[in-house]
């Protein structure tokens, strides 16, 4: 449906500096994301494995079905923006 927008979730961990860029780099482009830390989330933590081979790889992104390992802002946003 055009104009619709999907919230992006992020998978992520503190001190992880990919997901410290990701997280100004939505902000200053005006992206709302659910943000899910995998040290305090299991459920999260399992589909960060799921989705990389096993390995607890962050920032990890799902936009509606898409999944997307340390991606740029832009293209969450793109992928948000449907």
């Amino acid at each position: 449906m055009p104009g619709t927008t999907t919230t992006p979730e992020v998978l992520w961990r503190p001190g992880c500096p990919f997901c410290l860029k990701l997280r100004v780099a939505l902000r200053v482009l005006g992206v709302r994301a659910e943000w899910r830390n995998i040290w305090e989330d299991d459920d999260a933590r399992a589909l960060a494995r799921e989705h990389n081979g096993g390995d607890e790889t962050v920032p990890t992104v799902r936009v509606g079905e898409r999944w997307l390992t340390n991606p740029s802002a832009r293209e969450v946003r793109r992928l948000a923006k449907g």
